[in-house]
């Protein structure tokens, strides 16, 4: 038989397609865009995202008549009562994606739909021997337990549970030993991993001495779990990269309280001038959302000057949108659609001008990086801390480590020249 898959929202979305991939394939599937089964695994962390999930599904559908339709994931679970439109065959939420094949060979003609508890599952084991991309993930941990008044994830994914320690190494060095150089560690509050005793930092201690591990790098991480134990991890270690994303969603006091954070601007700014102290060069990039209910443009200006004040290398800008089943959708006070848009704006441009300046103190120096992509005689890759390096180079160099000289701006881009091919 043969397959599709269609994926939409978060990394950790890319990484379940991508097991559900590696086990399509094992048990004799093959790829293709006339396929026999097509599988949509979707987002709901937006109600734009629930539109967007439905509306894939319905062309997918279309476009692909004899095929059997699999619609898995965060909007199939939180809308498991509404899917009758959508002509689904077999429908999915949160647990058993790794049971993708069975569910498939079962199939009769008959509709199939399978939702369990989500706040009484255990961590399902999902485990990759390789990756498509260069960079490749380990999906550490599921769930939350933060409930921030503006998201829905807690409702779809549960609490927080995770992967056996010996589980994530095994996957680790069988990563390694496929060639991959860099490791993401992924999840949904991936740093809140523990297992028993055994905690992020302990995690992140044992993974930096793999043999073959040139770079671990952390999807994403609450600043509230930059412990002092992390932080000597970071400090003593430097196959962890010079790059984290730490996500700050407001610059004022008032919101991160609406919000739910579980942090104030200054603590939020000390913990960033520790981490700059044990590594002045760290890049740290972050989310912000605008629009919040109740954000004037006095509190969005507060906003401004603490990512300013921060530093941050990079903005990615959300504007709220309202999530129904949250606290933040019954509140008072919601922002005009337009007034958003501005203040997106605004970030972003911000955003760009920080990026450059942190582009411009890298240039004319000696950089590693790993290219990720060849296209029309430049291969394009990142360097630890997450520059985008584009130069001249030969296909054969993706997933190989390259020294270059860095000589231009070509935003987003920094244009460089080959010094040294580094090792295999």
């Amino acid at each position: 038989m043969t397959y599709k898959i269609y994926t939409l929202g978060c990394k950790v979305n890319e990484y379940e397609s991508e097991v559900m991939k590696d086990l399509l394939e094992n048990h004799g599937f093959q790829t293709s865009d006339n396929p026999d089964v097509c599988i949509i695994n979707t987002c709901t962390v937006t109600n734009q995202a629930d539109s967007k999930s439905r509306k894939l599904i319905r062309n997918v559908k279309r476009n692909n008549k004899d095929a059997i339709i699999v619609a898995v994931g965060c909007m199939i679970q939180n809308k498991k009562d509404n899917l009758e439109e959508l002509e689904i065959d077999i429908a999915l939420g949160n647990k058993d994606k790794s049971k993708i094949v069975d569910y498939i060979n079962d199939f009769k003609n008959k509709k199939i739909e399978k939702f369990y508890n989500i706040n009484e599952m255990e961590f399902e084991d999902m485990q990759l021997n390789n990756f498509d991309l260069t960079r490749a993930y380990i999906k550490i941990q599921d769930g939350c337990d933060n409930y921030c008044a503006y998201c829905i994830i807690p409702y779809v994914r549960g609490h927080v549970r995770c992967k056996k320690k010996e589980i994530v190494i095994k996957e680790a060095k069988d990563l390694i030993k496929n060639g991959h150089k860099e490791i993401v560690l992924t999840g949904i509050h991936t740093g809140n991993y523990h297992d028993d005793n055994y905690d992020f930092a302990d995690l992140l201690n044992d993974l930096t001495k793999l043999e073959g591990l040139e770079r671990l790098r952390i999807s994403s991480v609450e600043a509230t779990e930059l412990d002092d134990k992390v932080l000597k991890v970071i400090k003593n270690n430097k196959v962890l990269t010079n790059h984290m994303h730490i996500p700050l969603q407001a610059g004022s006091d008032e919101i991160l309280r609406k919000m739910n954070r579980k942090y104030d601007t200054k603590s939020f700014k000390n913990k960033i001038k520790e981490i700059k102290q044990i590594r002045p060069d760290m890049s740290i990039t972050t989310d912000v959302i605008v629009g919040f209910p109740g954000e004037t443009d006095e509190l969005f200006k507060e906003s401004v000057n603490t990512i300013k004040d921060i530093g941050f290398t990079k903005i990615h800008v959300f504007p709220y949108s309202k999530r129904e089943g949250t606290k933040a959708s019954t509140m008072s006070n919601q922002i005009n659609g337009d007034v958003k848009k501005e203040r997106v704006k605004t970030l972003l441009q911000l955003s760009k001008e920080l990026e450059q300046n942190y582009m411009e103190k890298h240039l004319n120096k000696k950089m590693n990086f790993i290219p990720e992509v060849y296209k029309e005689g430049y291969i394009i890759g990142h360097t630890e801390n997450y520059l985008l390096i584009k130069t001249k180079g030969t296909k054969d160099l993706i997933g190989k480590t390259v020294t270059v000289k860095t000589k231009e701006i070509d935003y987003p881009h920094i244009i460089s020249e080959i010094c040294i091919y580094v090792n295999n």
